[in-house]
């Protein structure tokens, strides 16, 4: 599964790979799609990275342009460092055309300069909080939102909240703060929760130390398997993340039973960009797939993975049923002061390793 590094991480991979060597890009927002799909058809194979099938049901969009234009694809998993770092290292020989990375990587991927342009057709149709930048360098496909799901065999009331979870007795499972997005944005939401903001996420490290002291702190892996084997009361995670593995959980175990909720008093909310390798060997491949990821049959696939699509498209009734209500949304919001939530991240990693593992019972 997708972690994302540090962004400082980013930058002292980056500059010890990036070589001198450099390569013209194609001009992606002067072709017409018929010329996009025509070249992209000539090559016949996408590569991309970080967009593997499981994760928001990107396996169904490539089967779908497999179907469509006869166009392959693979795909290598990376976290959004490892995948801006690879396009600067390949550099003027590149080996991969598109890539998947957070929302907060959209910055980076500019200052790097190993991202190319493409707005495609939908353009207009995108909301504004989804154009990262004006040219179409970083578009947001899709998002997630902080979510709970909890084991209700283990636990007989489900946290709606935060500080329900402070009420309970049962330990819970966040993974690994100092690499994982979702745990980071999970510190953050509970800071929030607690009077914080991304430049004082103290609130949410003071949370977790007072559970930690407690020894409600899951350790363990955040995985599907262990959440299966019962051994995770709660798991604080991505919502489509946690719908995906509720999914997948029950196929195989009818009996358990798991509760899905927004905390009502802090969530953040973050999405993903595709990214165009200013050096892809296809870069007319790189953009149909964005085109195709922001049409309405794209956009509906990604909600089938239980990610919000950013354009608004309609769904069918049988998936609105298994989303999570509208309303728990209310007091959801995107990160917004990223300046100080890139300073909070560094912070959040050490305070994470010195101050709430200690904590714990030894």
């Amino acid at each position: 599964m997708k972690k994302t590094f540090p962004l400082l991480l980013v930058f002292a991979i980056a500059l010890c790979a990036l070589v001198a060597a450099q390569a013209e890009s194609v001009s992606l927002n002067d072709a017409t799609l018929d010329e996009i799909i025509a070249k992209a058809q000539e090559i016949g194979d996408i590569q991309s990275v970080g967009m593997p099938d499981d994760w928001a049901n990107w396996g169904e969009t490539w089967g779908d342009i497999l179907e469509t234009y006869g166009i392959t694809h693979s795909d290598i998993d990376m976290s959004s460092g490892e995948e801006l770092a690879l396009f600067a290292a390949e550099s003027g020989a590149g080996t991969k055309d598109i890539g998947d990375v957070g929302q907060s990587y959209a910055p980076v991927a500019l200052e790097m300069d190993v991202v190319q342009p493409y707005k495609p057709t939908t353009w207009d149709t995108i909301p504004d909080f989804a154009r990262l930048d004006d040219d179409g360098y970083c578009i947001m496909a899709y998002y997630g939102t902080i979510a709970f799901i909890t084991n209700t065999s283990l636990v007989d009331t489900p946290p709606a909240s935060w500080a329900d979870i402070l009420e309970g007795d049962y330990k819970v499972s966040i993974g690994d703060v100092t690499v994982g997005a979702s745990s980071q944005c999970s510190v953050l939401s509970a800071a929030l929760a607690f009077g914080g903001s991304e430049a004082d996420v103290q609130p949410g490290i003071d949370f977790f130390i007072e559970l930690a002291e407690a020894g409600r702190i899951d350790t363990g892996d955040a995985s599907t398997a262990r959440l299966e084997k019962g051994e995770i009361a709660v798991m604080v995670t991505w919502d489509y993340l946690a719908l995906q593995r509720r999914d997948t959980i029950l196929a195989n175990n009818p009996d358990m039973s798991f509760d899905i909720c927004i905390p009502s008093d802090g969530a953040i909310q973050s999405g993903y960009t595709t990214v165009l390798n200013k050096y892809a060997p296809n870069p007319w491949g790189a953009a149909l797939a964005r085109e195709y990821i922001f049409s309405d049959a794209g956009q509906i696939n990604l909600a089938r993975g239980y990610a919000k699509p950013v354009r608004d498209v309609e769904l069918p009734e049988e998936l609105q049923a298994a989303m999570i209500p509208d309303e728990q949304y209310a007091n959801a919001r995107f990160i917004e002061d990223y300046d100080a939530w890139t300073e909070s991240v560094a912070y959040m990693s050490q305070a994470w390793e010195e101050e709430v593992i200690p904590s714990l019972p030894q």
